[in-house]
């Protein structure tokens, strides 16, 4: 459910709320927020934070006892860390946190924004950071809880930010993107017996129904006509058969450029006949976090006036085992006539995300970006919170991590050595779909293995294998799905230029 979010010019002290938050810097001095309550108080703040310990360090939290001498009925300092380091990210937490505080609370408010000034920051973007943190921070995946206390917080009222309509606008800006990452989160947690390829095409058309993007749904027959050699191949061992979704997004007016999206659609991998250990497949109803980005992300580019043209390609299958499907040692033909012998089918993601990958490049974009769950190395490297960014072009790889900077996604750029692409050689096909170098570099020639496919076009490559999934609770993440890359192809969207190098 979405948070309502407003704006007030009154004190901190005096605004009519459930819970007040109140921001607190790690330093010996309160800001004028902090001051307003302490006042309020008959200066016993300092004294409260002194007897609790309580510094203001980032993610810290303390209850203070009002006695109904503030406005609020209730109040809690929210540590943010030190001024000189205060970000956009530290401000998206702050929500994040303020919001797992206030689950009681039917209205919240927060002086949270006040801060931009004191550090530097743009009043609009901290207004957008911050609504992004309350909404993350309070989102829960209750489904299938029998007994569940879901969070009765309803409304927040930022307090002290001036600007009015234009911060309410960049509040409402950063709701609006939250929610598509909730919808992202829900499919991602969603057990994969209940979201099938057709389940999953289904609940796409009906959530972007209203959005100004057109979807078109192929299947059985007509992916074959496709020629869409991976997704046919990998799907075939399942009883439930693959879909491809095609999103379109046209702006208003003449557009400024072309960008296509392309998301890994894989709702369940056990891995085929490479099978997985059952440990290996506990999380794999996450594998299509990559899609659920892609189609998240195309929700709110009406909305947002997004003036460049956006296409995005999802295809969906499920990766199983049975009589029906490839082996090792089989070769699938992929859309641009390129053909690869499949020697392991749990590299499945990569065989549908080339025909994904040619079918965009056919449409001739400016610039391509495809969200994948692809390999386990990836998150050797970076670990579980920062996902790895590779292409063909430095200017785009730049454009791309330029925007997940600013939507305060980690990514960090990983080489395409060309001198890998030899462990890519097959004997009896164009190419393999896993390297000859066995356990090493497997990010590196996965995305080698996609560059094949994107026909020279200015391409990114997001591996997401790590972030895409939280062990717990932290700042905007909660546990399980993510949503990750939903923020970053909304920015990139929303700021898209012609990539040059």
């Amino acid at each position: 459910m979405s948070l309502q979010f407003s704006v007030s010019s009154s004190a901190a002290d005096r605004v009519k709320a459930a819970l007040l938050v109140v921001p607190v810097l790690d330093g010996p001095e309160l800001d004028s927020s902090a001051e307003a309550v302490d006042a309020a108080l008959d200066g016993e703040l300092s004294r409260f934070m002194t007897e609790a310990g309580f510094t203001g360090a980032e993610g810290t939290t303390l209850a203070l006892p009002t006695s109904g001498r503030l406005g609020a009925d209730a109040a809690v300092l929210v540590g943010v860390g030190k001024a000189d380091e205060l970000t956009l990210g530290k401000l998206r937490r702050g929500g994040a946190t303020a919001a797992r505080q206030a689950r009681k609370a039917t209205t919240v408010a927060t002086t949270l924004v006040e801060l931009a000034d004191r550090a530097g920051l743009d009043r609009l973007d901290a207004a957008q950071a911050v609504a992004e943190g309350f909404e993350l921070g309070s989102y829960e995946f209750l489904k299938y809880k029998r007994e569940s206390k879901p969070t009765k917080l309803r409304r927040v009222i930022v307090v002290g930010a001036g600007g009015g309509a234009r911060v309410k606008a960049a509040l409402e800006r950063g709701s609006a993107i939250a929610d598509a990452v909730s919808w992202a989160r829900d499919m991602v947690n969603e057990p994969a017996g209940a979201k099938s390829p057709d389940a999953f095409a289904r609940a796409t058309q009906r959530f972007l129904r209203g959005t100004g993007v057109t979807v078109q749904v192929l299947s059985g027959a007509q992916l074959k006509q496709r020629r869409l050699g991976g997704i046919v191949g990998v799907g075939q061992g399942s009883e439930q058969p693959p879909r491809l979704v095609k999103l379109t997004y046209n702006p208003a007016g003449r557009a400024r450029g072309t960008l296509a999206l392309v998301g890994k659609g894989v709702i369940f991998d056990s891995g085929g006949l490479s099978i997985k250990t059952a440990g290996g497949m506990e999380t794999m109803k996450t594998d299509m976090g990559g899609g659920a980005a892609v189609i998240a992300a195309m929700s709110v580019l009406r909305d947002l006036d997004v003036k460049a043209r956006v296409i995005g390609f999802v295809p969906m299958v499920e990766n199983m085992p049975s009589g029906k499907a490839i082996r090792p040692g089989d070769v699938l033909e992929i859309r641009n006539r390129k053909t690869v012998e499949v020697l392991n089918t749990d590299a499945e993601g990569r065989l549908i995300l080339a025909d994904g990958l040619s079918l965009a490049a056919e449409a001739k974009p400016d610039a391509i970006i495809d969200v994948a769950t692809l390999t386990g190395a990836c998150v050797v490297a970076l670990g579980e919170k920062i996902a790895g960014l590779m292409g063909n072009d430095n200017a785009w790889v730049d454009q791309v991590r330029a925007a997940a900077d600013r939507a305060g996604e980690p990514v960090w750029p990983l080489p395409l050595p060309r001198e890998y692409r030899k462990l890519l050689d097959s004997e009896v096909a164009d190419l393999r779909n896993i390297s000859t170098g066995g356990g090493y570099g497997g990010a590196l020639t996965a995305g080698l293995f996609l560059q094949e496919f994107v026909d020279e076009r200015a391409w990114a490559h997001l591996d997401i294998a790590g972030p895409a999934r939280a062990a717990g609770d932290d700042g905007e993440l909660v546990k399980g799905g993510t949503g990750f890359g939903v923020r970053t192809l909304v920015e990139l969207a929303t700021r898209f230029t012609k990539p040059t190098d």
